[in-house]
């Protein structure tokens, strides 16, 4: 998908980008339904943290490999083993806080499946919610989920509105999907 240069923003930038392109043009705000993508996005969002989203992107498959392509029943089951193996792997971000984060996280997701039947149908019970209950919501859920790091994670998934601008073609085609921020504002 060719974009014009005169959008702003991300939808602008990531105009041809061997990273940001692809992730613009084909994930970033499209809705997502399955737990174990959900849980690639929470992975990556927390692991941008302190860092530029194209470092994340380009770690990307180590992520995924290091992750077991971020199964959450497999996570879950981490222990001291995998969690030494994560912290030695330079093909991922080995800081321990964003590790141990992962692997109760996905644990987190196991309880919360249990109630409410996956991750998708827990923010489907809560949608909609502005911004600052969803961060609250979040930091009492989930590990090393701060304002930044929830508010991401929800644009890049449907459930908050600003992943691109109303010119740009990727809004066009996620509008057509009708994301859960989307199907709240409109009914």
């Amino acid at each position: 998908m060719k974009m014009s240069e005169e959008l702003p923003g991300y939808c602008g930038a990531a105009q041809g980008h061997p990273f940001h392109g692809p992730y613009h043009d084909q994930e970033y705000g499209f809705p997502i339904s399955e737990d174990d993508a959900l849980f690639e996005r929470l992975i990556l969002e927390i692991n941008q943290a302190g860092l530029s989203w194209l470092t994340i992107l380009k770690k990307r498959d180590g992520l995924r490999r290091a992750y077991d392509g971020f199964r959450v029943e497999t996570v879950a089951e981490y222990g001291e083993t995998e969690r030494t193996r994560l912290l030695s792997d330079p093909g991922i971000i080995r800081n321990r806080l964003k590790v141990d984060a992962a692997i109760a996280n996905a644990a987190r997701i196991l309880t919360i499946r249990e109630e409410f039947g996956s991750l998708a149908g827990w923010l489907d019970h809560h949608h909609p919610l502005p911004k600052e209950a969803w961060v609250r919501l979040f930091k009492k859920t989930f590990r090393f989920t701060g304002g930044e790091i929830t508010g991401e994670f929800l644009i890049s998934t449907g459930y908050l509105p600003g992943a691109h601008v109303p010119e740009c073609p990727a809004y066009q085609a996620i509008a057509r999907r009708r994301p859960p921020w989307m199907r709240a504002e409109h009914g």
